[in-house]
């Protein structure tokens, strides 16, 4: 189907010349176009421009979006998205006062997750996960990546992969596997980490491989969790089957894990709550996109990630939800983008760069998500009526998406 857009009050992020990623300064940068229009050919974008050369077409589906903005959908590089059950005692747990590490210590965290998942079977994880899934696409998201990591068993991963394969193959949005065996240690490995990175190593990868379940691996690189040597035996372990490097780092503590993450080649390093000169220094010039998760600083209640620091510094950022059941239950990238003006000072210009093109990177897939471009996905947001996309983030509360376009049809 051809689809026309026109009368856009503002169309964001167009970009005539594809940028991989926009770093520093240039996130300030968000080009646009006033009184415009946008063609979609079946699944792409085909054309854009301004109202006074609005191409002239018959028997054509047309959207008049008069006073709406139109914007690439969002591009969520790190989720949890596939889970069974909830954690709700422990967000209670939490307001009574106890810390992560105490939840965690009690047998809750992420522990708790793999109980429950390992319990569910695949068809009740996949309608769980789908549910959320679809929540999250009316919400502007057009490309999403997903995690394993609540099974911590091989056959608890692999449930979690294929569940993730299901609803690639059942949607339309974009998605992206990450294999997150090293999560955390299961409690039969608490004082045998040799022989739990053995089986991941040794028994998870090599089915994953097999069934081409994964296009990345990831590792929760934190104190008490997976060390930088642990760390580098999982990234090492992946490249032999090509997969790039995602990594959990700096939640909580610096401990020389971003370092390593660059030398290794990792896609992207995710969270960094935590920041030393030195870790900005490891990322200066690399390919590697440090990704900021906002609301996961906003539920726990721990610091932000430093962005005014790192974009001073010219460092590229995205932002993504972490949608998790444990410490960020919500997978809104609307309010990831509001938390991130708020509380990170990030500039509404700097946060959409950092939720749409520079999300993409982080997932891999800038080439054909990410920004208004020709021959790109159309993977669009257009709002309610709004005086500007600066109406966004400021009514953080409010949901301002009246349509979202996904591979050129609406699924709101």
């Amino acid at each position: 189907m051809t689809t026309l857009l026109t009368n856009i009050s503002q169309l964001l992020q167009v970009r005539e010349i594809h940028v991989d990623k926009v770093s520093g300064a240039d996130m300030a940068t968000l080009p646009m176009l006033e009184n415009a229009w946008v063609l979609i050919e079946g699944a792409y974008i085909a054309d854009f421009g301004t109202m006074d050369c609005v191409p002239d077409l018959k028997n054509i589906r047309k959207i008049d979006c008069s006073g709406r903005v139109v914007l690439p959908a969002w591009c969520d590089s790190h989720t949890h998205l596939v889970y069974a059950g909830n954690r709700i005692g422990e967000f209670v747990d939490r307001i009574n006062g106890l810390s992560y590490v105490e939840i965690a210590n009690r047998g809750g965290g992420i522990l708790n997750s793999a109980k429950k998942l390992n319990e569910a079977d695949e068809d009740t994880v996949y309608h769980e996960s789908k549910i959320r899934l679809e929540q999250i696409m009316r919400l502007g998201t057009g490309a999403v990546e997903i995690k394993s990591g609540y099974g911590l068993t091989v056959a608890g991963e692999l449930k979690m992969l294929r569940v993730i394969k299901r609803l690639k193959e059942n949607y339309p949005v974009a998605i992206k596997a990450t294999f997150l065996g090293a999560h955390a240690f299961p409690s039969d490995f608490k004082e045998n980490h040799s022989a739990y990175l053995d089986l991941i190593v040794n028994e998870m990868l090599p089915e994953i491989a097999k069934e081409g379940l994964a296009d990345y691996i990831d590792a929760f690189l934190e104190t008490g969790y997976f060390s930088v040597a642990e760390t580098e035996q999982v990234m090492a372990a992946g490249k032999k089957y090509n997969l790039l490097s995602k990594i959990h780092v700096n939640q909580f503590t610096a401990i020389g894990g971003i370092e390593a993450c660059v030398k290794h080649g990792a896609l992207s390093v995710d969270h960094l709550e935590v920041l030393t000169d030195n870790d900005i220094e490891a990322l200066s010039g690399s390919g590697t996109m440090p990704v900021a998760l906002p609301s996961c600083s906003y539920f726990l209640s721990i610091p932000y990630t430093p962005a005014r620091k790192m974009i001073a510094a010219g460092l590229p950022l995205a932002l993504a939800t972490d949608y998790n059941p444990g410490t960020t239950p919500s997978g809104n990238m609307n309010f990831v983008v509001a938390t991130a003006c708020i509380k990170m000072k990030m500039t509404p210009e700097e946060a959409v760069n950092a939720a749409t093109i520079n999300g993409a990177y982080a997932m891999g897939i800038s080439q054909t998500h990410g920004s208004i471009t020709k021959g790109k996905h159309a993977n669009l947001i257009i709002t309610k009526p709004v005086t500007s996309f600066y109406q966004l983030p400021y009514e953080f509360g409010n949901n301002n998406i009246e349509d979202v376009i996904i591979n050129g049809e609406i699924i709101s």
